[in-house]
């Protein structure tokens, strides 16, 4: 593991991968302060469980539009350098809110405010994960190619740890701190990621900007004329008109300066923003051409329909375990270390077992798993298990790990099929837009759920539809099974 490590440190530099580490942990470890939030809107703003599960699809709406970040970083450089200024600029957004809302109490108190930050916090964390992810692309293609696997798994190594941290952390500090305390204590790691930013060097790209020389010499030429103009002129008046043609001569040099200057500036501006356009033209209709391509868009299409044909009650399911059920946080927090621990260990029984069989028929049994868990569910909320002598806490404990774990197994394939779809060129921004299809059928998938809740009546304290809208739920989950034909027919782990 140290050799490992070395050999990394020394292909791409420590600071980079302290960075990269970093970044991938405060992803695992937002678990920590989200759990507040959700604590935030049920206690705090007393919120129903329908308008919270709309809160959070708000605020999460940035992690869909991920290519945008992408083409802007790849088009638009910031004093010739494209990720290091946009990873500080999102560090910032990601760092700001959780500052104004650990300090504000009024802020904390107003769910529009307090809505309008965690959207903001999300872009800046949304931003971050694509331009670390381009940062890493690029490190691979221009120094080791070789450690690209290494790189990635040091990556969801760094983000997993970081999550079983924020989950274990994160119902303790509940127990033993106030909320504000909590948003604060977090903003310590987008502050140490702020200041990393600071230690990883970028070469300066060059911008294409019109050659202006023709301009100076223009000006030049402007200046010698008048002067030429002027002393011809002096040498028939007196010394008192020779003293104000002198002085004339000065300011029609000041004004041809400061003209041919404004005119420079006019013309630079003009052209890089006109590069700006052309650059940011061209990758989106490379985008669109390799989008409209049907092995890149029947797949895709499936995946995002797979979410939002299923709507989302994890947030109606918080309200139901915490209120009904009676589950403390820090028990919480326990469960979700198993699912940070079952996607784990679905990510390695994937690549150990299962990279030879077809997409469909992964994707098709995940599915199924998923229906079979979404059962328990339905059996915790009609209090079968109690008939059968099995806790509440059993329960929840072996449904989000189980979950976590074949979820992964739906997951896995989504990333191989984006890695083999992606034509060359423009892997980095089509990768993105296939992630942002995924986050978009996900956020929908909770408005669902948002609109399923409300439509059941289902709010804090009243559960009595509860089990109809699970039910609802495990059967909406076999649909994606029907429209398995768009997934290519001999795809595997392996190749497609």
């Amino acid at each position: 593991m140290l050799q490992w490590l070395t050999q990394m440190r020394t292909a791409f530099g420590a600071s980079f991968l302290w960075l990269v580490c970093l970044i991938y942990f405060t992803q695992g470890f937002r678990s920590f302060v989200w759990t507040a939030v959700s604590y935030q809107l049920k206690d705090g703003l007393k919120l129903t469980p329908s308008v919270s599960q709309f809160v959070f699809s708000v605020a999460f709406f940035p992690w869909s539009i991920k290519p945008l970040y992408g083409i802007i970083s790849d088009c638009i450089p910031i004093k010739g350098r494209k990720r290091v200024p946009y990873l500080i600029i999102s560090t910032v957004f990601s760092l700001v809110p959780w500052l104004v809302l650990g300090l504000n109490e009024s802020v904390r108190s107003s769910s529009w405010h307090l809505t309008s930050l965690l959207t903001v916090q999300n872009f800046g964390s949304a931003m971050a994960d694509v331009v670390i992810d381009a940062m890493i692309a690029e490190a691979v293609r221009f120094e080791r190619a070789s450690f690209a696997g290494d790189l990635q798994s040091m990556s969801w190594l760094a983000m997993a740890f970081g999550g079983i941290c924020g989950s274990l952390s994160g119902g303790y500090a509940l127990t033993n701190f106030k909320i504000d305390t909590i948003f604060l204590l977090f903003a310590i790691l987008p502050s140490l990621q702020l200041l990393s930013c600071g230690l990883v060097k970028e070469n300066s790209v060059s911008s294409k900007v019109l050659d202006s020389s023709t301009l100076e010499n223009s000006s030049k030429a402007n200046g010698n004329s008048s002067s030429m103009d002027g002393d011809d002129f002096l040498d028939k008046k007196s010394s008192s008109s020779t003293f104000r043609r002198k002085k004339s001569q000065k300011d029609n040099k000041a004004v041809a300066a400061v003209i041919s200057t404004e005119l420079e500036n006019v013309v630079k501006v003009d052209s890089l923003v006109s590069s700006w356009f052309h650059s940011l033209k061209s990758a989106a209709y490379s985008l669109c051409c390799a989008f409209g391509k049907p092995i890149i868009f029947r797949p895709m299409a499936w995946f995002f329909l797979a979410h939002v044909a299923v709507p989302n009650l994890s947030t109606v399911m918080f309200y139901y375990q915490t209120e009904f059920l009676n589950l403390d946080a820090s028990f919480l927090g326990t469960a979700r270390v198993l699912g940070w621990l079952g996607l784990m260990i679905g990510t390695f029984a994937y690549n150990q077992y299962l990279k030879t069989m077809k997409l469909r028929r992964i994707l098709m049994w995940a599915h199924i798993g998923l229906t079979v868990l979404g059962l328990l569910d339905v059996v915790l909320v009609s209090r079968l298990n109690l008939v059968f002598g099995i806790s509440d806490r059993i329960m929840v404990l072996c449904g989000s790990a189980l979950t976590d774990a074949v979820n992964q197994f739906k997951f896995m394939p989504f990333l191989i099929l984006s890695g083999q779809l992606c034509p060359p060129g423009i892997e980095g921004t089509l990768f993105a837009l296939f992630m942002s299809i995924n986050n978009l059928g996900s956020t929908l998938g909770s408005f669902m759920g948002a609109s399923l809740a409300s439509i059941l009546n289902i709010s804090s304290g009243s559960f009595d539809n509860l089990l109809l809208g699970m039910v609802i739920q495990v059967l909406c989950t076999l649909i994606p099974i029907v429209f398995l034909f768009l997934i290519p027919m001999e795809a595997t782990g392996v190749s497609a």
